[in-house]
């Protein structure tokens, strides 16, 4: 199966843990998708939705059935998380990647700052542009829209 992985599922070291079997395949990114943070603070954690105009960077990965069920443990599925699958471009074809996301009814919140330190962690490591996870904090934290 195919994951598209967002927020802290970015960091390989992480993902090693989680999910012995992934798979690195690549990088990409969702045209017209937003990052936001969702939850109570300091417990909010990345989402994405669709919003036309920003995008999000991702990393995909290949996992197994036992790596997805470590993940559905994980993000806390189906409470605090659900699935869903989204169709990118990935090296030239379109494919189907499930992916977690927060329920559309649940506020936005400001992240912790080690949550954010991860990310910024990976998209430094992959070269995405750092603009989107500032606005997608200051967002969250209600700084600016």
């Amino acid at each position: 199966m195919k994951y598209l992985a967002y927020g802290a599922n970015m960091d390989a070291e992480m993902m090693k843990v989680r999910c012995p079997d992934a798979k690195f395949l690549g990088t990409g990114v969702l045209k017209d998708w937003r990052l936001m943070f969702k939850g109570k603070p300091p417990s909010s954690y990345g989402t994405i939705e669709e919003w036309e105009g920003f995008s999000v960077p991702y990393v995909l990965w290949e996992i197994s059935e036992a790596d997805e069920r470590n993940l559905n443990h994980y993000e806390g599925y189906p409470k605090h998380y659900r699935k869903g699958t989204v169709a990118v471009e990935f090296n030239g074809e379109t494919i189907w990647a499930m992916y977690y996301f927060k329920p559309e009814n649940q506020p936005v919140g400001a992240p912790c700052d080690h949550y954010v330190a991860v990310l910024w962690g990976a998209y430094e490591n992959f070269g995405f542009d750092l603009s989107i996870l500032i606005r997608a904090r200051d967002f969250s934290c209600g700084d600016s829209l």
